[in-house]
């Protein structure tokens, strides 16, 4: 494992259109499946989305598609390995909230775990997670 996905390219990834996924999906297919993973914490952060479309359905139909949102995810999650937030990336993290880095919760966690397992993340978030010291982050949809 090489590569740990944040969750704005597995989302590029499941929409599969656009010249964002074309340049990602092209680049991804240069390695093999195995040097990639995703994090425990994109799986919450996609859970929760599918959770607040359910809870704000507002008629059966909307209710469907959201448990059915929830499946595709669980689904989505069977391809890759999921990377825990153990104890080391705990550790990473309260390193990080030490130094008063300020960025989201889940991306200062993602931040943690790819840093602690020294993996590359690849995201289109440069903004935040560049603020993060020694992490190596990677655009792959531009």
């Amino acid at each position: 494992m090489k590569y740990l996905l944040d969750t704005d390219h597995l989302s590029v990834i499941q929409r599969q259109t656009g010249q964002d996924y074309i340049n990602l999906s092209t680049r991804m297919a240069q390695y093999p499946l195995s040097d990639f993973a995703i994090s425990i914490v994109t799986f919450h952060e996609q859970l929760l989305g599918s959770h607040t479309y359910i809870s704000r359905a507002r008629n059966e139909s909307d209710e469907v598609k959201g448990y059915e949102i929830m499946v595709r995810l669980v689904n989505d999650f069977k391809v890759l390995p999921i990377v825990s937030f153990d104890a080391s990336a705990a550790t990473t993290l309260s390193q990080l909230q030490a130094q008063r880095i300020q960025i989201a919760k889940m991306d200062s966690r993602i931040g943690a775990i790819a840093l602690s397992r020294r993996l590359i993340l690849l995201t289109r978030n440069h903004r935040d997670f560049s603020k993060i010291p020694e992490l190596l982050i990677e655009d792959w949809t531009v």
